[in-house]
């Protein structure tokens, strides 16, 4: 089951797809009628969650029909769609640097919260909540590591200090690349260095490659997509790695013999954004507080796990699976929510955070 998201769309290619989507032309577009909704789910598992926790039930409650674009819609598309005034996407899937950025260039719609009930409103984790856009779900990057390597009866690692102490923790080793610079091994270097969590942002980039080259001999892969580094634990062919925890948990409920260390697990997030020039933008506010329910964030979390953005989701799920999902209450006092708005700062030289890492990354790992 492939529950992954692409977490780069940001820098993808056009898609055939969205492309399609956007040939239309801008009369016509804005000639939709105002009970039609477009909106992009992703596709996999993920998309059909999406459209049997979302999309169906707000059709039966609203009466407007939704076509559901099974593909990520990228930055450069919602660039051309608001620049050329055909904005054809009313509702967007987007990843949390993706959404910043779109920001930052002014392409996104304002989100209504005042259509929002205040029980509801309350109780949506504040870093969820942007002027921009309301998170979908929350998804960790947590250390997975081996109980057959690192048995309940001996020590098991439960820091990234842990991680980088190669001697009293021996055994085969992965990381995400930073081949993308939006996510990497950056975080993790810091606090296996001593800095404290509260402390990482802004961050030390030579601080972070210094680190990194203590542990870089040990690293048997860097794994570059979620599937890969899914794949490396399910072969067996690393101990102890960083890895997104809705395929560590696919893994452990298929029996594989790995744990999830949730302290120090980086948390981000993925957001719903509306176009600016969406011809449905009423609709469009609709769907996203629709989404944001704890009735609709706990049928979505039943059916793929990643996180709700709604604390109150988690009084509709039984214990044993909310515990799972890296928003619960209880786990996230020990986790770092990773700061993409310092990943999308432009610096003096002109370059994000994000281009500064991949820059410095490439250059590193040779």
């Amino acid at each position: 089951m492939n529950i992954s998201i692409n977490r780069r769309r940001f820098i993808q290619s056009t898609s055939a797809i969205a492309l399609g989507a956007m040939s239309c032309g801008a009369g016509r577009a804005l000639a939709q009628p105002s009970n039609e909704l477009r909106v992009s789910v992703y596709g996999g598992d993920v998309g059909k969650a999406n459209v049997e926790a979302y999309v169906k039930p707000f059709e039966a409650e609203t009466g407007i029909k939704v076509t559901a674009i099974p593909d990520d819609v990228t930055l450069p598309q919602i660039e051309l769609m608001v620049t050329s005034n055909n904005t054809t996407v009313d509702v967007v899937g987007a990843s949390s640097a993706l959404a910043h950025t779109a920001n930052l260039k002014s392409l996104l719609e304002q989100i209504d919260y005042s259509i929002f009930k205040k029980d509801e409103l309350d109780a949506i984790l504040d870093f969820a909540k942007k002027p921009f856009g309301v998170a979908g779900l929350v998804y960790g990057i947590p250390m997975v590591y081996s109980t057959e390597k690192f048995p309940p009866t001996g020590p098991q690692p439960t820091s990234w200090a842990d991680f980088w102490d190669v001697e009293k923790f021996p055994g085969v080793r992965t990381l995400e690349t930073g081949q993308g610079g939006e996510e990497g091994p950056w975080e993790e270097a810091l606090l296996a260095d001593g800095v404290a969590a509260d402390k990482i942002y802004p961050m030390d980039i030579d601080r972070v490659f210094a680190s990194l080259d203590k542990i870089k001999p040990h690293i048997r892969k860097w794994w570059t997509s979620g599937s890969e580094g899914q794949q490396l634990f399910h072969d067996k062919a690393v101990d102890i790695g960083n890895c997104y925890d809705g395929r560590a948990i696919l893994l452990i409920d298929q029996g594989a013999p790995l744990k999830i260390n949730r302290n120090q697990s980086k948390l981000t997030n993925d957001y719903w954004v509306i176009p600016k020039g969406s011809p449905n933008v009423q609709n469009a506010q609709k769907f996203i507080e629709f989404a944001t329910r704890a009735d609709r964030q706990a049928a979505f979390a039943k059916l793929v796990p990643y996180g709700p953005i709604n604390r109150n989701a988690f009084k509709l799920l039984p214990e044993e699976v909310g515990l799972k999902l890296p928003s619960h209450p209880k786990l996230l006092a020990n986790s770092i929510v990773m700061d993409t708005q310092w990943y999308t700062e432009v610096g003096s030289g002109g370059k994000t955070n994000i281009e500064r890492l991949q820059e410095r990354w490439n250059e590193w790992v040779i």
